[in-house]
């Protein structure tokens, strides 16, 4: 989730100056106050009351967004955070935004499209330690954007999973609330990241056993740009800030996502509820100090291609088996090869590291900090 040693350098000075410019005035105010919904009960009852809608049930818990720093997640406070398994091993993470759909990163779907490959986790914290709250999913379904990495780099890096059954809900499982097209969330409000990913970028661990969460700030995508250079007309292949992506940072420089982290929630609260308003995507490298912003598969975008293939998928055949196929497990790649490389573990695309400087706010900064040498 978070780099934790590494060497800095300018970059990070430079994005310290910026968020410090941008987004430390309001930053005191980002944070929601805590609202009086509570989390919403889901113990069967005898009643003579409809069921809930799915917008009276999603982004529902006690978490109210006043906890600040990195550190390791409670159980009930992400319900709709999901592990992505491919083989029985931990490779992304999700979202579970209804009882039998949960989306995800495109690039974690490298090694493999067969659903029966896959396996969804809900209701865990700690991989280690499952509760009478945990379940294990099939996938019957995998929907790859079509425009995946057609027009610019990560783009459109969205994808859907059909359940093989609808989960039930309880304190430890709930779906997050999927923001449309019209739902905007200011930049410089605070929210919140959370994965399993790795905790470093400069030594391959295993991946952590307790779910991690990091606080981050909203950027405006324009302040978002000038950390990445502007590739030339015509290239699709390098890294840069478009409509269907957002960017969020830690003004602290400690905190960023990670390898293992893809397609995991970046969401924000709102009048109660937590929107899921990015999806994990990619990032340069996770060091401390963090020197740029991580960037996430922008969900409001694709509010309609959403609601479209939920509504033209029909629901899985209950006859067909459950259980996949047992397959080995992917070879472990050491540290390295570079993260640049798209099949290395298949979890986390990086980007090459590079100074960019495209805006005169960033050159007015640069030569203030070179001026101070």
């Amino acid at each position: 989730m978070r780099g934790i040693t590494a060497k800095g350098g300018c970059r990070a000075c430079l994005l310290a100056a910026l968020l410090w410019l941008n987004i430390l005035p309001q930053h005191a105010q980002t944070t929601e106050p805590a609202s009086t919904t509570s989390a919403i009960n889901t113990t069967t009852t005898q009643t003579t009351s409809t069921t809930p809608s799915l917008s009276e049930i999603c982004g529902r818990t006690n978490f109210q967004g006043k906890i600040f720093g990195g550190q390791m997640a409670k159980p009930e406070r992400w319900p709709w955070q999901a592990s992505l398994l491919l083989y029985g091993s931990h490779i992304c993470g999700a979202v579970l935004i209804d009882k039998n759909w949960v989306v995800g990163a495109a690039h974690c779907f490298q090694r493999s499209l067969n659903p029966r490959d896959y396996r969804v986790r809900l209701g865990y914290t700690k991989m280690s330690s499952p509760t009478k709250y945990s379940r294990e999913m099939s996938v019957y379904k995998i929907i790859i954007h079509k425009d995946y990495n057609k027009f610019h780099r990560q783009g459109s890096d969205i994808a859907m999973m059909q359940l093989r059954s609808p989960v039930e809900y309880s304190s430890h499982i709930l779906p997050a609330c999927v923001p449309d097209e019209n739902t905007k969330f200011a930049p410089n409000k605070a929210c919140w990241a959370s994965g399993w990913g790795h905790l470093r970028e400069d030594v391959r661990l295993p991946l952590p056993d307790n779910l991690y969460e990091a606080e981050l700030i909203l950027m405006d995508n324009e302040i978002c740009k000038d950390f990445f250079p502007k590739p030339s007309p015509g290239d699709t292949n390098s890294y840069y800030i478009y409509d269907d992506m957002v960017c969020a940072a830690d003004y602290k420089m400690t905190k960023s996502i990670c390898a293992g982290d893809s397609g995991g929630p970046f969401v924000c609260l709102r009048d109660g509820s937590w929107y899921v308003v990015g999806l994990t995507s990619w990032s340069l490298p996770c060091e401390t100090p963090i020197s740029s912003p991580s960037v996430f598969a922008r969900v409001s975008y694709f509010d309609k291609w959403i609601k479209e293939h939920k509504k033209a998928s029909p629901d899985p055949k209950p006859q067909e088996p459950d259980r996949p196929p047992h397959r080995p497990r992917p070879p472990y790649i050491p540290f390295p090869p570079s993260w640049n490389s798209d099949k290395d573990q298949g979890t986390f695309i990086k980007p090459v590291p590079c100074m960019a400087l495209l805006s005169s706010r960033v050159l007015l900064l640069q030569l203030i900090l070179f001026q101070d040498l």
